[in-house]
């Protein structure tokens, strides 16, 4: 009862990404709330999971595993997924804003008849007091971009519960325990939920196309915006990105003009990025951009607008035009480096 509640995603046997990061930032809130962090994993050959969630902090874990779990299939997985919410009534209910979460969390928000943010960048526990003076403690802050990243805004749910959201994938940082939990491992009677029309959709054949851009791992992204000028110009991003062993990142607006491929696009509508080193190139910095690499752990911005937004968050800034820059910068890594 009242702990904090986190679906698993599963990637054939393995935990995504986004749970792990979810399951860290879980047991943050726990340990504010003084409750339990509950994990759910549903699919198939699922033995040994229990022991990774452990060492993420889950010390409650439901597993449903039957081989038609597996692949997901929205209605199954909402059956169960509502069923134990139901009985565990947990406070809080976290979900990746990822193609299964945005499918599976508006389906279970709607059968619990409870509240849901979605793509959440940043979640805390505050109070909030409303006009009427009700006051109430202890609230998810559900916080996120809105009117196009133009605003943050901090949503609540006082009435319903649980309170709950769907979070962007890599913007919250994943962590072990240096000793994992002695978690206590329930094994979910899926019987109880389902029934023969939760299997209606079949899947006849799956074709799994493996990415072949992986900028969120990248530990050095050289990033190019509009002021980079065109598609030709971009290549010596890529020329600078090959000398430091890094990848290619953009802009939405670089995107949008046709310089790089979408899945480079960093910010509120790409991907989200930590790296070592973010060399920002021609990026003027926008919020919808910064929110996605702002907790780079170096910046380096390279501008010829001194009073661009991005060099207030860049531990380096570089005024000047890249075409110029660039070539520079790729002629003495070369003489300097080993």
């Amino acid at each position: 009862m009242n702990n904090i509640f986190v679906y698993c995603e599963l990637e054939g046997a393995k935990l995504s990404e986004v749970s792990l990061e979810l399951l860290t930032k879980a047991r943050s809130l726990a340990t504010q709330l003084g409750v339990k962090v509950e994990a759910l994993a549903i699919g198939h050959h699922l033995s040994g999971i229990d022991k990774e969630l452990m060492n993420y902090g889950a010390e409650i874990i439901y597993i449903a595993d039957d081989e038609r779990l597996y692949p997901f299939r929205t209605l199954p997985h909402a059956a169960i997924t509502v069923g134990v919410i139901k009985e565990t009534q947990p406070q809080i209910a976290l979900f990746g804003a990822s193609s299964i979460g945005r499918d599976l969390a508006p389906r279970v928000s709607s059968a619990l008849k409870s509240g849901l943010t979605a793509d959440c960048t940043s979640l805390e526990i505050g109070d909030h007091t409303d006009t009427k003076g009700n006051t109430y403690k202890n609230l998810l802050y559900q916080i996120r971009p809105a009117f196009g990243g133009n605003i943050i805004a901090t949503i609540i749910n006082p009435e319903h519960r649980p309170q709950m959201a769907t979070v962007r994938e890599g913007v919250m940082k994943k962590e072990t325990l240096p000793t994992p939990v002695k978690g206590e491992v329930k094994q979910v009677d899926i019987t109880k939920y389902l029934n023969d029309t939760d299997f209606v959709v079949r899947i006849i054949e799956r074709h799994i196309e493996e990415r072949k851009i992986d900028i969120k791992n990248a530990a050095i992204i050289v990033s190019g915006g509009y002021g980079v000028g065109s598609k030709e110009n971009f290549k010596q991003l890529f020329d600078l990105a090959a000398v430091l062993g890094g990848e290619v990142g953009a802009s939405r607006a670089a995107v949008d003009a046709g310089f790089v491929d979408h899945a480079r696009q960093v910010g509120q509508t790409g991907v989200t990025v930590r790296p070592k080193l973010y060399i920002a190139c021609g990026i003027s910095g926008q919020i919808q951009h910064t929110a996605g690499m702002d907790q780079s752990a170096i910046i380096i911005s390279i501008n010829t607008d001194p009073a661009a937004p991005i060099n207030q968050i860049a531990d380096y800034a570089i005024v000047g035009d890249l075409n110029e820059v660039i070539p520079k910068m790729i002629i003495s890594y070369k003489n300097n480096s080993k």
